[in-house]
C-alpha cells in the first residue's frame, strides 16, 4: 500500500482548521541579533523594502536609529507613523502610536526594540504587546530583538557577561513569530564597529569593550542566538509535520551557504564553517548560476572572485554545488527542499531600488518556500 494514502497520514479535522487559521492570521518575523550593532534594524529595513517593491503597503511603526548613518538612509522613503507624545513627570516622551498604525492599515508594519517598556501612561506596558495588537488587527510585523532579551536566557545571560538585562520578552512571543532570522557577525567585526563609533557614542566605547562587548561575552552570546533560533526553527518544523499529518522528521543537520561571485562571499562561507563545524553537520557551498553568470557572459572579475571562492569553501571542507536557475532563489529553494537542509547562511548586502523591483528579496521568497530551516544572514556592508 501506498504510504500517502494511510489514515494516519491525512491531516485531520483540527489540524485543516488550524491550517485554514493559520493562512488567515497576520505574520510575524523576528530578526534575532547577539548584541547591539549587529545589523539587525539595517537587515529589517531592507526588507522592508523588498516587500514594498512587490507592491506591498509598508509603514514604519517606530525605529530606532541611534544616528547610525547608514540605518537612517535605509529608511528612505518609507511611509513613517508619527509618534504618540505621552507626558509623564513633567517631561513628554514619545511612543508607538498602536491606534495611528491600525487606522492607517497597512499590511507590513515595521517595529523596532522590541523588548521596550512604554512610558507609564501607556495602553501596554511593553512594546511586545503593542505588536500583538497590531497582529490582532491583520497586519503583519517585522520586529528586532537582541538575544539576551529572551526571559528564559536570562539568567544564562547573566552568568556569562555578568550583566542583569532587567527588559525581557516572553518565550511564547518567540513561539509566536511564522520567520525566525539570527543577524550574525563575528565578533572581531562587531568590536570593530563598537570603535569606529558606529554602535555608541565615543564616550561610553572603551567601557562597552571592557565589559559586555569582551570577546569571551560575544562569543557566548553569539552561541545562544544561533541555538535559540535553531531550537525554534525545530519546533515549529515539528509543529508543521503534525498539522501536515505527517510523521516526525528524524534529520541530520544539513548546513547550506548561499555562495556567490562576490568578493564579500568569504565571510559567508567562514561563518557556514563554523556553523557546520559546531553543529557536526554536513555542509554544501551553493551557487545558482543564473543566466546573466553563464561561464560566457559572467565579468572577468566575478568569475576570478567565483573562483576564489569554491577553493575556499573546498578547503574547508564544503561540498560545493552549482545548480542552474532563472533566479537565486529557485535554485537555493529546490536543493534545501531536496536535500532536507536544516541551517541556511544569507549573505545580505544592500541592493538598489531597481534590482528589488525586479527580483524582490531572496530571503523573503526563500522563507516563504522553505519553513522547517534555520534561517542566518550576515551582513556584508559595513553599517552599525
Amino acid at each position: 500500500m501506498n504510504d500517502s494514502h494511510m489514515p494516519e497520514q491525512r491531516p485531520t479535522a483540527d489540524a485543516l482548521l488550524a491550517r485554514i487559521k493559520e493562512r488567515d492570521r497576520a505574520r510575524l518575523r523576528i530578526y534575532i541579533g547577539a548584541a547591539p550593532g549587529v545589523g539587525k534594524t539595517y537587515e529589517m529595513l531592507q526588507e522592508a523594502h523588498a516587500l514594498r517593491a512587490r507592491g506591498l503597503g509598508v509603514v514604519i511603526g517606530f525605529v530606532e536609529t541611534y544616528g547610525r548613518r547608514n540605518t537612517e538612509a535605509q529608511i528612505k522613503d518609507l511611509e513613517v507613523i508619527p509618534r504618540r507624545a505621552i507626558r509623564y513627570r513633567d517631561v513628554t516622551m514619545e511612543e508607538m502610536d498602536i491606534d495611528a498604525i491600525i487606522r492607517r492599515k497597512p499590511q507590513v508594519c515595521v517595529v523596532d526594540e522590541l523588548a521596550h517598556t512604554n512610558v507609564p501612561g501607556s495602553r501596554h506596558d511593553k512594546r511586545y504587546q503593542d505588536v500583538v495588537e497590531i497582529l490582532d488587527a491583520g497586519i503583519d510585523v517585522l520586529t528586532a530583538v537582541n538575544i539576551q532579551h529572551l526571559e528564559t536566557l536570562n539568567d544564562a545571560v547573566a552568568t556569562v557577561t555578568g550583566v542583569r538585562v532587567r527588559e525581557t520578552v516572553p518565550d511564547t512571543f518567540l513561539h509566536r513569530a511564522d520567520e525566525v532570522i539570527n543577524v550574525d557577525v563575528t565578533v572581531d567585526e562587531l568590536r570593530d564597529r563598537l570603535r569606529q563609533g558606529k554602535i555608541y557614542r565615543p564616550e561610553k566605547i572603551e567601557q562597552a569593550l571592557t565589559n559586555f562587548f569582551r570577546k569571551g561575552n560575544l562569543s557566548a552570546l553569539r552561541e545562544l542566538a544561533l541555538r535559540a533560533v535553531a531550537d525554534e526553527v525545530a519546533e515549529k518544523a515539528a509543529s508543521y509535520r503534525t498539522g501536515q499529518g505527517l510523521q516526525p522528521a528524524l534529520m541530520p543537520e544539513r548546513v547550506m551557504v548561499c555562495m556567490s561571485s562576490s568578493v564579500l562571499a568569504p565571510r559567508v562561507i567562514r561563518t557556514g564553517a563554523r556553523i557546520a563545524g559546531r553543529l557536526g553537520a554536513r555542509w554544501y557551498a551553493v551557487y545558482v548560476e543564473t543566466p546573466r553568470e553563464r561561464p560566457d557572459r559572467i565579468a572577468p572579475q566575478d568569475s576570478a572572485a567565483l573562483d576564489q571562492n569554491v577553493s575556499l569553501a573546498q578547503n574547508l571542507g564544503a561540498t560545493v554545488v552549482r545548480v542552474h536557475a532563472e533566479r537565486p532563489a529557485e535554485g537555493l529553494i529546490a536543493f534545501a527542499q531536496r536535500e532536507g537542509i536544516t541551517h541556511v547562511i544569507f549573505g545580505q548586502s544592500a541592493r538598489s531600488r531597481w534590482e528589488l523591483l525586479r527580483h524582490g528579496s531572496t530571503t523573503d521568497r526563500f522563507l516563504s518556500a522553505v519553513r522547517d530551516a534555520a534561517v542566518q544572514v550576515v551582513p556584508l556592508d559595513e553599517h552599525g
